[in-house]
């Protein structure tokens, strides 16, 4: 028996139909056109496919849509709308946080939940929150680099 499960995707109303256990990675870049979350290994392994779900960053490609009943989708399309996101976008480029960027989008969103929750985040915490990405192009120090200015720029802003 199949059905439908309504949730939110970076704000808009979305309804799915919940047969054949569609991962939510599928159904972001197939039927809404939302390809900034990327399929990296499909094994919830490398975060190149990482949303935030109620604010959580969790893996997309694991995620059956069927599971999101009444959720919030915040896919990385949505992070330029928010300050957080905006910050972390502009400290990104002043960086030069990446090289290929494939991971980016997914650690983007990573970061954005981590000084969302924590404004003023420890390196240790900033490590933590990147614990579960895979970046091949060896950039991890400039992430770094670009999540503190982030953060910073933030803090200068609310002071």
């Amino acid at each position: 028996m199949s059905g439908m499960v309504s949730f939110t995707v970076n704000g808009t109303p979305v309804t799915a139909p919940t047969e054949g256990d569609e991962a939510l990675l599928f159904h972001l870049r197939n039927r809404l056109g939302l390809t900034a979350a990327r399929f990296g290994c499909g094994q919830e392994q490398c975060g190149a496919c990482i949303v935030q779900i109620d604010g959580q960053p969790r893996y997309a490609c694991g995620t059956s849509v069927a599971a999101l009943e009444g959720c919030a989708v915040t896919t990385p399309e949505a992070l330029s709308g928010d300050p957080v996101g905006q910050a972390l976008i502009q400290a990104f480029a002043a960086e030069t946080a990446g090289q290929c960027g494939y991971c980016l989008a997914g650690i983007l969103i990573s970061a954005h939940a981590l000084l969302s929750a924590s404004p003023q985040p420890s390196q240790d915490q900033i490590i933590a929150a990147l614990d579960r990405h895979l970046c091949r192009c060896g950039a991890n120090g400039a992430i770094l680099r670009a999540i503190r200015r982030a953060a910073d720029t933030l803090a200068e802003a609310t002071a």
